[in-house]
């Protein structure tokens, strides 16, 4: 029986992905987990495997386009098997709360066929993303099959002149400074011309957009004195690098003492579920990591079981994946809570953006000289500021106080737990 490829789900949230590069061409033997293509998320670009072996054929996505999740885009054929005369773009049935592994899978049930409106078929995704921009459905054109209209057929139009802007709805009342950002490049404000931007970065912002104004979010800043955490850095990182090979960061240490304060407070390790609230068994930390052109989470697992050493490796090893486009699905998905440093940017302080549906993300400044009184005394010590940003869906003051303060806790002592 012909296996199909199709356009595999890699996130909860993702109903396309953009076709990167066929690393096999048509017509061409394929052995089943080689590297048969690669796809574009908001978070990297990730090689897909062959589900099977077989034969390349009836391939219908080139480079470049962008294609509904669960589409069918090419088959895999054994020895006297044929392209399905019925093989036009086909949609396969998906699970939402885990992604396939691979993108070549038998076909399953239809999914259910997108809204209509006068006439034209458009995702529930973009239909959302229509209302919050103000964006005419009747006048856009669609790109996706049969004409659908997707998301980025709305973000598209959003940006043009013709787009009316968006009524901020009545019923959320947002800060009125302007929102957290995430990590990014040299400010282009002296420039008309401020560049294309890449599919990654226009997903990243439809995200970012929808974390702003969906998700109620409230921040607790902490002063950290960091006097104990170079002390311990000093004293027992060395031996924990020889024995592992390889350099043990700040961020290492970070993600450590995250991971043993959400065992301590499992609902920041939580997640806002339809009313609900879902508080998960792994403690997976992702690391937000600035690469060319956009920012990547990579997501180190079972962190709070991790010994340091060994974070430090996962930590090295994806951010070289990352810096190359070379993540996996694996190294994406499953976070159950975020960590962005900026210190090693000299920044200060800032507030992060939540990452849903997580119900937490934590923002790093640097590590610096401050004058501080401490005991009556004025001094001058290493002060780090960390600010937490928290859905208050999930975690309300005092629980985001008191997980901040843990953590904090745990950096001002490590000695009693690395």
């Amino acid at each position: 029986m012909p296996t199909s490829v199709v356009m595999p789900a890699l996130e909860m949230a993702q109903e396309t992905g953009k076709l990167v590069s066929w690393k096999k061409k048509e017509g061409e033997q394929v052995k089943k987990g080689e590297i048969l293509l690669e796809v574009e998320t908001d978070k990297a670009v990730v090689e897909i495997e062959a589900g099977a072996d077989g034969v390349l054929a009836g391939v219908t996505a080139k480079v470049d386009d962008v294609v509904p999740v669960g589409q069918t885009i090419a088959w895999l054929l054994k020895a006297g098997e044929s392209v399905p005369t019925n093989a036009g773009p086909q949609m396969s049935g998906r699970k939402m709360d885990s992604a396939p592994a691979a993108a070549a899978a038998p076909v399953a049930a239809a999914a259910p066929e997108p809204a209509s409106v006068a006439g034209a078929k458009i995702s529930p995704k973009a239909r959302r993303l229509a209302r919050e921009h103000g964006v005419d459905i009747a006048r856009v054109k669609g790109s996706g099959p049969g004409g659908e209209i997707l998301a980025d057929d709305i973000m598209k139009a959003a940006s043009s002149a013709s787009a009316a802007p968006a009524a901020p709805p009545a019923s959320a009342a947002r800060p009125t400074s302007p929102p957290p950002a995430a990590p990014s490049g040299p400010s282009a404000a002296a420039s008309s011309d401020t560049g294309a931007v890449s599919s990654i970065g226009k997903i990243m912002a439809e995200r970012t957009t929808q974390s702003w104004t969906q998700v109620p979010q409230f921040y607790v800043t902490r002063a950290v004195d960091a006097t104990n955490l170079n002390a311990s850095r000093t004293r027992r990182v060395p031996e924990i690098e020889r024995s592992h090979s390889v350099k043990v960061t700040h961020t290492d240490i970070l993600v450590a003492a995250v991971a043993r304060s959400l065992r301590h407070f499992p609902r920041m390790n939580g997640s806002w579920n339809n009313g609900s609230i879902a508080v998960h068994a792994e403690v997976n930390v992702a690391l937000a990591m600035a690469v060319e052109n956009a920012v990547v989470t990579a997501v180190i697992k079972n962190a709070d079981k991790l010994a340091l050493g060994d974070i430090a490796k996962a930590r090295k090893e994806l951010t070289e994946r990352a810096r190359a486009n070379r993540l996996t699905p694996a190294d994406i998905q499953g976070a159950t809570f975020t960590i962005s440093n900026l210190g090693m940017m000299e920044v200060d302080a800032f507030t992060a953006i939540i990452v849903p549906p997580q119900a937490g993300i934590l923002a790093v400044g640097a590590i610096k000289d401050q004058v501080v009184a401490a005991g009556g005394f004025i001094g001058i010590k290493p002060m780090m500021n960390l600010t937490l940003t928290s859905d208050h869906r999930v975690i309300d003051g005092a629980r985001a106080a008191e997980f901040l303060n843990d953590v904090v806790g745990g950096l001002t002592d490590p000695d009693k737990w690395l």
